[in-house]
């Protein structure tokens, strides 16, 4: 009887004992493959995205493990950061116990599920002994110019109490973890020098071959990288020039306004007295504002007159200088010009204001037009009302422009980025402490490698008062000056947690090394990583830091691979059957309602929609893995999530879908055990099935079997290479366990034991437990995911026949099965000596015989 409950917590001991899956060092000409799952923070429970994304990788490693291949696949914790924090200061307990007791209740969790991880290789990021080399990292960009600490306009979470980075903050203005809207603060922080890396960041997407579209284009789209012309505008009666970024050189002669970021440092300089309440007042009501609402095309623009103008370079007409929401200070130059007849934006923004049109771009030139229409045109064209450069197609008059502008000094060629230095500066006292002592005579000094790590300060006593490591610990903010030897005082803001998981995949080379954050050797063995997956969320943040952090160090000369990961898997979300009230948008307890084929709110009596939505706490629509792992087992578990859908796609949970892969585990138990009872005196050696040993004296029945081994083991490895189709793998076995069910007993012994060994390879890497039960009972010895993958015989996927069609004068009479093998020849007298053909010819001789070997044969009478 299968008993999962019993067999798979004795085979994950035996794993253990043995050390199945500690890494080995790679055989001379060995081929090695990295796999890696993104590392989870630990929460404490896991919950079904971890299952999806966790199996996907396991079954990845344990493929390639039996091609043969030398494989790393490590585990750890991103465990910094203010979830821990918060927990925490609520519970009044220091967050590193309460981690690491998260970290042992996930980790039990993980092991139920069977997973292939070398935990000899595992690592926690909130331990001294990684983030040492964390603080180490920092000071290599610290010396080579790309880490520094500057004044700036940041994101402040006022529930967290901390800053932001840009790519922290979702579309709606609102902190990623907390949800509340992000306000502005100017801080000295810490930044990263990303936007160095911009164009490489940017160009190297292209070698990413395995990695999908979707995430390529977010980070291009981020990057933002843009050719075209900046452009000085005097102010008129001031020694004050604004300098504006376009990429559209050859609209300059129908700019009508100047527009200033209402924060651009200019501004104050340009303002009078009269204009001052007003200008202050319009900023505040800007600051309130996210930036998603500035700059979105759907929301109507706001903006003001500053009560100045400028001087157009190229014409010399006077416009008026204006501020508005739209313009950011840190974009660019922050400031903009205004081309209202070929810019949508533009437009909306001079009829609100009506600041006047002026067309300078059209399709052809027509005569008698007018440039003052109001009329939008966005596209290029051909130039109009622009002096001597009429008639110009747009690209030659941008190139045009540009020359005049650099020749006459009022402009220059330039490229710009979205792209902004990474802020890594946190006002919170769970993370990384910045390795930097600050002295007033001596300026910010590197620690010594020497001394690190920086250890964080005692953490036992904690309230919700006390969020940075300036509140905690006095003492341990007071340190001597090691230059002046005068007094000075540690950094006091920790790093983004991000910081930690931009290089973890490094440390996994050479995790017991105590000497360097990975010995470069190690790290050249194994990057870039061969497979990694992840959720699409981390497309930005953490993909775009870790692609960074890969080509500064590699910059250092501490590592070779300038790319982390090779290639990309972002796995679909989990969804669970959802019970929300329409009305009021509130999320009902599954328990609470009595009829779930007719739901209703137990407290309105209202009718609730039932959807499939992201498993959530907050939604009540989570599916503990425990449970499902108790009642099914850790085996069918991984089928079903592997199975229900490809893996990029979002899954639906469904408990009788489970219940389906359940059946599925126990046919084959049945058709395996079955069969090993039987035969158990005759079980020989798992070759490869193939026809070579039975040409001439095969039974249909057994070139069925043949054939669908062979056409399991082809699908079935296609599926695992590249596009990876867990779900139409996990078919595959299916047909062709049904297929054995039904054939199995009526084929010769040898036939049928080669055919089960195929059948418990195939499963292994899906289903590790039961096979490596099924292989132990078929009289191995060894694991059965030591074993080689199979081979498939191209000969056995042949049809032995094939249908040939019958046409009488061009029209289709019937068709007949023919051997493969038959010419020619054969083909005509089996196509003229049948009941089909002599139905129809009769007595008249044919005229003509057309053969089409594998298809038909016409004959014409």
């Amino acid at each position: 009887m299968y008993q999962p409950s019993e067999l798979e917590p004795r085979w994950q001991e035996e794993w253990r004992l043995n050390g199945s899956n500690r890494t080995k060092s790679p055989n001379p000409g060995q081929e090695k493959f990295y796999a890696l799952s993104m590392f989870p923070y630990p929460s404490g429970t896991l919950h079904m995205g971890h299952v999806r994304n966790y199996v996907i990788t396991d079954v990845i490693a344990r493929y390639q493990r039996m091609l043969g291949k030398c494989v790393l696949h490590p585990m750890g914790w991103d465990a910094f950061g203010l979830p821990a924090e918060n927990a925490a200061i609520e519970r009044r307990v220091n967050p590193e116990t309460w981690t690491e007791m998260n970290i042992k209740q996930m980790k039990g969790q993980l092991n139920r599920l069977g997973l292939s991880i070398d935990w000899d290789r595992e690592q926690t990021t909130c331990k001294s002994d990684y983030y040492k080399w964390t603080q180490y990292l920092f000071l290599e960009l610290y010396k080579s110019g790309l880490a520094y600490q500057k004044k700036a306009i940041v994101n402040w979470d006022p529930v967290d109490q901390t800053v932001l980075a840009n790519e922290q903050v979702d579309s709606e203005g609102r902190s990623w973890r907390s949800g509340a809207i992000v306000e502005k603060k100017e801080l000295k922080q810490w930044f990263l020098r990303i936007t160095k890396y911009a164009d490489e960041l940017l160009f190297d997407l292209n070698n990413l071959k395995g990695w999908p579209e979707k995430v390529k284009s977010m980070q291009e789209n981020w990057i933002g990288r843009s050719e075209g012309t900046e452009f000085d505008f005097k102010v008129t009666g001031k020694d004050i020039k604004i300098t504006v970024f376009t990429t559209r050189a050859d609209t300059i002669y129908g700019v009508k306004y100047i527009v200033l970021a209402p924060d651009n440092n200019l501004v104050d300089q340009l303002v009078g007295t009269e204009f001052q309440e007003s200008i202050n007042t319009f900023r505040q009501t800007v600051a309130n504002m996210s930036i998603q609402d500035r700059t979105s095309d759907e929301k109507p623009k706001i903006g003001q007159y500053i009560g100045i103008n400028a001087i157009n370079p190229v014409n010399g007409e006077e416009i008026p200088i204006w501020i508005a929401d739209y313009v950011l200070k840190d974009y660019g130059s922050g400031a903009v010009m205004g081309v209202p007849s070929h810019d949508k934006r533009d437009f909306n923004f001079s009829k609100k204001y009506n600041l006047g049109y002026k067309q300078v771009i059209t399709k052809s030139i027509q005569i008698n037009e007018s440039a003052e229409k109001e009329e939008l045109f966005t596209e290029k064209g051909v130039l109009i009302d622009s002096d001597k450069f009429t008639g110009l197609e747009s690209k030659i008059a941008i190139e045009s422009i540009t020359n005049l502008s650099q020749k006459e000094g009022w402009g220059r060629s330039k490229v710009q980025y979205k792209l902004r230095d990474w802020l890594i500066s946190r006002q919170r006292f769970w993370g990384c402490p910045i390795p930097i002592i600050h002295c007033k005579k001596c300026g910010s000094i590197p620690e010594d490698v020497e001394n690190l790590p920086i250890e964080l300060p005692n953490l036992e006593i904690l309230n919700s008062q006390k969020t940075s490591l300036a509140d905690i610990d006095t003492k341990w903010i007071k340190v001597k000056c090691p230059i002046c030897n005068s007094q000075a005082r540690r950094e006091t803001d920790t790093m983004d947690t991000f910081m930690c998981s931009s290089w973890y995949y490094l440390r996994y080379t050479d995790p017991k090394n105590n000497n360097k954050a990975f010995e470069k050797s190690e790290a050249d063995k194994w990057l870039p990583v061969d497979q990694y997956v992840g959720g699409i969320e981390h497309a930005i943040l953490h993909l775009l830091y870790s692609r960074f952090f890969t080509k500064a160090l590699s910059s250092r000369g501490l590592l070779k691979s300038k790319e982390p990961f090779k290639r990309l898997l972002t796995q679909g979300m989990v969804q669970g059957v959802t019970y929300r009230n329409s009305k009021n948008g509130k999320y009902i307890n599954p328990d609470h309602i009595s009829d779930k084929s007719n739901p209703i709110d137990p407290e309105t009596n209202d009718a609730i929609e039932v959807i499939y939505e992201k498993m959530s706490k907050s939604k009540n629509n989570g599916v503990d893995p425990s449970i499902v792992i108790d009642k099914y087992g850790a085996d069918t578990t991984r089928l079903f999530i592997l199975f229900k859908a490809p893996p990029e796609k979002d899954l639906e949970w469904n408990d009788s879908d489970v219940e389906g892969q359940n059946r599925f585990i126990l046919r084959i138990w049945k058709l395996v055990h079955n069969y090993i009872q039987d035969t158990n005196d005759q079980l020989e050696s798992s070759k490869n099935l193939t026809t070579e040993n039975y040409v001439d004296n095969l039974s249909s029945i057994e070139e069925s079997v043949i054939k669908a081994v062979n056409t399991a083991i082809k699908e079935i490895t296609n599926d695992l290479t590249d596009d990876y189709q867990f779900n139409t793998a996990i078919s595959e076995l299916m047909i062709l366990s049904n297929n054995l069910q039904e054939n199995l007993s009526k084929v010769r012994i040898k036939i049928a034991n080669q055919a089960i060994h195929s059948l418990v390879l195939l499963l292994a890497p899906f289903a590790p437990h039961i096979s490596e039960e099924f292989w132990k009972m078929l009289g191995k010895s060894e694991s059965v995911h030591e074993q080689k993958w199979p081979s498939y015989d191209s000969e056995a996927l042949k049809s032995k026949a094939y249908k040939l069609v019958i046409q009488i004068n061009g029209k289709v009479r019937g068709s007949l099965d023919v051997p493969t093998k038959a010419n020619k020849s054969e083909l005509e007298k089996i196509g003229l000596n049948n009941d089909i053909t002599k139905k129809w010819i009769q007595e008249k001789e044919p005229k003509r015989i057309i053969i089409v070997p594998g298809k038909l044969i016409n004959i014409v009478i």
